[in-house]
């Protein structure tokens, strides 16, 4: 197959910039200016370099392409266009309702792979896709391009520690050095070398150059194919609005669209006389050779081992994840773990001792952990990354654009709440229950003993899009028998009477502060009906309002969380037409180091806690 000459790549290159200057004028928002700068850099990639099928984007074999500067969608959708993927006409459905051509871009486009947009993400969902390569052993390569802007954010940084400390030299990014930010000049503005620097101090094959010269362009991708051992950093100096002189390598244009009519019109007609005449035959995509296919998804819940526990036996959940874990990787090969430097306190170490090759350690770097298992569940991976849960909410962001992206990552947090004892407050996650309630079709769910532990692992593999676990540190009896399911959105009564005067629902470690209340009530002739609300996000509404009306109408949750967004609101939130009384017990204040006991009970959320707001409901 011929290659298109420089000339093709220039005129397309034209193309892209007119397609996006009407889009966005059209659409009357957007950012024309950053599109046009990297205009060259998308021509010569999708038309000289990528392996793809526009008519399927998905295929397994087919070269991957993250826009991690996602306010540039426009000049995506026009190249996708110029592919052939969809008519080029509608390209002027920029940011309509009615159109998935959004202000950023989400994967309700069959040919995007992450949502990007918030800056600082595309670098690590690339590292993913490269660890998916290796994982299915496919010679596909990932390539993304950045901002120069986004490359403040630290996140870069992570990601790019964690690709040259695995070698992916089947990874290319590219930074559109344009030299503008949003507000002023970039940091270093065109100073390419400030850059290329840094990327060689972290062990990268870095490459410089103009990223308007078209031979340049091809001639760095020909070198980053040809890298061994390390990937590859093409540092591009560009000018921001390039080939429109009212904007070209100006401040404070950023963000703005041209005015319809004369403004606009002048442009484009700048633009149309950039064409230059040629006989040159247009370009060919190279399209993927093979195909190859991982087949339907197993029922997980069935075919991971049963657990092995007896009644009373004292195993954290943390534990029990880890040995969970393991059992899924040996029931399909898609199942992967990532790691911050804790697998042996997460216990995801169990995973790695017989699957090594799918265990990604990513260090102390949980954002980067987090959107390399976005790449790795954008190319059909069941990612499992986990750490404490105070820490991966240092990630929360990642997981929100995660939550957009309806990615297949299952995220574990252990350590969590008060009952860690000791360590304080800084490690004492009370917020994240909230923060994974928070984002959109995102299941949330929290075992209380290993066997629950260990099925919830496995719903989690089988349920659609992301989902958060949270696991505990302290040892807890089993009070499951080891045939007991687990679905998603249900609930368990564990104790009940015809008599209750109350329904206290738990989960985690308070479930059993739950229990050993009921026993001390009981003792004063005090029937309470205990319920473990394991599944938060959704959360059992029938279970809960026939708990409810059993114990007349009066609900006490307890949390080992702060009392905003966690069980007390889910089940609120679910009961609230109901006519209850609902009394949350939660830690309501910034919690001391101590023994877990004493600082259940100093943050009113223990046994005698319960007791107390049971007798309280009564009077």
């Amino acid at each position: 197959m011929t290659p298109p000459s420089n000339t093709v790549l220039h005129n397309l290159a034209t193309q892209l910039r007119i397609d996006s200057v009407r889009s966005t004028t059209e659409a009357g928002a957007g950012h024309p200016t950053t599109c046009l700068s990297a205009a060259e850099i998308l021509s010569v990639l999708f038309f000289d370099e990528l392996r793809f099928d526009p008519k399927d984007p998905q295929h397994p074999e087919a070269d991957r392409f993250v826009l991690s500067k996602g306010h540039a969608a426009p000049i995506l959708y026009a190249v996708w266009a110029a592919a052939g993927a969809f008519p080029r006409e509608d390209v002027m459905q920029l940011r309509k309702i009615t159109s998935d051509l959004e202000g950023h871009p989400t994967p309700r486009l069959p040919f995007v792979d992450v949502a990007t947009g918030s800056l600082g993400q595309g670098l690590a969902a690339a590292v993913g896709m490269a660890f998916n390569a290796r994982r299915i052993g496919s010679d596909y390569r990932t390539y993304v391009l950045l901002g120069d802007g986004e490359t403040a954010e630290g996140s870069v940084w992570e990601a790019a520690q964690i690709a040259a400390n695995y070698q992916l030299d089947n990874l290319c990014a590219i930074t559109d050095v344009n030299a503008f930010g949003q507000s002023r000049p970039t940091q270093w503005a065109h100073d390419v070398e400030a850059f290329a620097v840094r990327y060689r101090a972290f062990g990268w094959h870095t490459v410089t150059v103009d990223g308007h010269d078209i031979a340049a362009l091809r001639a760095a991708l020909a070198e980053a194919r040809g890298m061994t051992g390390r990937p590859t950093m093409i540092v591009a100096s560009t000018l921001k609005g390039k080939g429109v002189k009212l904007f070209e390598d100006k401040d404070n244009w950023h963000g703005k669209a041209l005015k319809k009519g004369a403004e606009a019109d002048a442009a484009i007609a700048e633009l149309e006389a950039q064409y230059i005449e040629t006989q040159d035959s247009p370009p060919t995509i190279t399209a993927p050779e093979s195909r190859r296919a991982e087949g339907p998804l197993p029922d997980f819940v069935s075919e991971i081992a049963a657990p092995a526990y007896t009644l009373g036996q004292m195993v954290a959940t943390r534990e029990a994840y880890g040995t969970a874990l393991a059992a899924l990787g040996a029931v399909d090969a898609r199942v992967v773990a990532l790691d911050a430097d804790v697998k042996n306190s997460t216990f995801s170490d169990r995973f790695e001792h017989v699957f090594p090759e799918r265990f990604y350690q990513c260090f102390i770097a949980e954002q980067a952990m987090i959107g390399a298992a976005m790449g790795l569940a954008s190319r059909g991976a069941i990612a499992f990354p986990s750490s404490f849960a105070c820490f991966l909410e240092r990630g929360a962001d990642f997981i929100r654009m995660a939550g957009i992206s309806m990615l297949n990552i299952k995220v574990c947090g252990s350590h969590a709440g008060i009952s860690i004892g000791g360590d304080g407050p800084s490690q004492m996650a009370l917020e994240d229950l909230s923060m994974a309630r928070g984002v959109p079709n995102c299941t949330v769910l929290y075992p209380s003993d290993a066997v629950c532990a260990e099925r919830l692992v496995a719903q989690a593999a089988a349920t659609p899009g992301p989902v958060y676990i949270r696991s505990s540190r302290p040892k807890t009896p089993v009070i499951y028998s080891n045939d007991e399911m687990f679905p998603v959105g249900g609930s368990k009564v564990v104790r009940q009477s015809d008599h209750d005067v109350a329904t206290v629902v738990g989960a985690g470690v308070t479930l059993f502060e739950a229990l050993k209340a009921h026993d001390l009530l009981a003792a004063d002739g005090i029937a309470i009906r205990v319920l473990d609300a394991y599944s938060i996000q959704p959360v059992d509404r029938v279970g809960l309002i026939t708990a409810g009306k059993a114990a007349g109408g009066r609900v006490i949750t307890v949390e080992d969380h702060y009392s905003t967004g966690g069980l007390g609101d889910a089940v609120s939130e679910a009961v609230w037409d109901q006519g209850f009384t609902v009394e949350r017990l939660a830690v309501r204040e910034i919690p001391r180091s101590g023994e877990p006991d004493e600082l259940l009970e100093r943050y009113g959320i223990s046994a005698n806690a319960i007791v107390a707001a049971v007798k309280r409901s009564r009077s």
